[in-house]
């Protein structure tokens, strides 16, 4: 059974419209973000409903971190307006907030699940930021 967003990528016009663009490593992409912004959401809100109060620097990068790749998503669904010179620095700053935000967590993977599991799907989204990346690379214009 195919997932949601492939149905949706397969019946985009505009996604038709992207030739050579690698539509599985942006389906992972997609995909990837919006687990992160998930995992993200679930852990800063666990630690304020625990009362952490020492982890508002691991709180507001996951909340950070959710917003960014939430972004992110949203500009891999409407590719009929990409500028390849855009979308590579967003996918630059998204790997880089990922990794920043897996750094803080795994600082507290002992003491919380929800903070593993974040820094795991912050790593698979910043891993699938490089590979679109990567693959958007064939893409651009020569300078």
């Amino acid at each position: 059974m195919m997932n949601m967003t492939a149905q949706m990528m397969d019946s985009s016009m505009a996604m038709k419209s992207m030739s050579g663009l690698d539509m599985a490593a942006m389906q992972d992409l997609i995909e990837c973000c919006s687990a992160c912004e998930q995992a993200c959401t679930v852990c800063a809100d666990d630690m304020m409903a625990m009362g952490m109060t020492g982890m508002s620097k691991c709180m507001s990068m996951c909340l950070d971190c959710a917003d960014m790749t939430h972004t992110m998503m949203r500009m891999m669904l409407r590719p009929s307006g990409y500028d390849m010179t855009v979308m590579m620095a967003q996918m630059d700053a998204c790997m880089k907030m990922c990794m920043a935000c897996a750094d803080e967590c795994m600082m507290h993977a002992e003491m919380s699940e929800e903070c593993k599991m974040c820094a795991e799907a912050c790593r698979q989204c910043a891993a699938a930021c490089e590979r679109m990346m990567s693959a958007m690379k064939t893409m651009m214009p020569l300078e």
